[in-house]
């Protein structure tokens, strides 16, 4: 079976930094895609950052120049380095992966709280 876990949140003041990782366990094959979404208190889950097998690189706008995505293929592993962290930044952030056959996983979520 397959698993996401993510580590790295916790709370960060404004202008600060933090580092997110998670990990895919299992028989996952190619991972096609993996990324970040997140999830702020009573709004939809968005699109943050993914990466693809080949290292193509998608980003929200809002994230631009102070996030950067990168995946270790062969740990399976997918990081998120946030920098200049913002209040709007405060989230749960959910780890994702598409595997073979359009399967699609998402981590339990690490929440993100980024204090003004």
């Amino acid at each position: 079976q397959v698993q996401l876990v993510e580590s790295g949140g916790g709370l960060v003041q404004a202008g600060g930094s933090l580092g997110l990782s998670c990990v895919a366990s299992g028989n996952t094959g190619t991972i096609y895609n993996m990324g970040w979404y997140r999830q702020a208190p009573g709004k939809q889950r968005e699109l943050v950052a993914t990466v693809d097998v080949s290292g193509n690189l998608v980003e929200d706008e809002s994230v631009k120049g102070r996030f950067s995505i990168s995946r270790d293929n062969e740990k399976k592993t997918v990081y998120l380095q946030m920098n200049s962290l913002q209040s709007e930044d405060t989230a749960v952030y959910f780890c994702y992966s598409l595997l073979a056959m359009g399967k699609q996983y998402w981590g339990k979520g690490t929440l993100v709280i980024v204090s003004s």
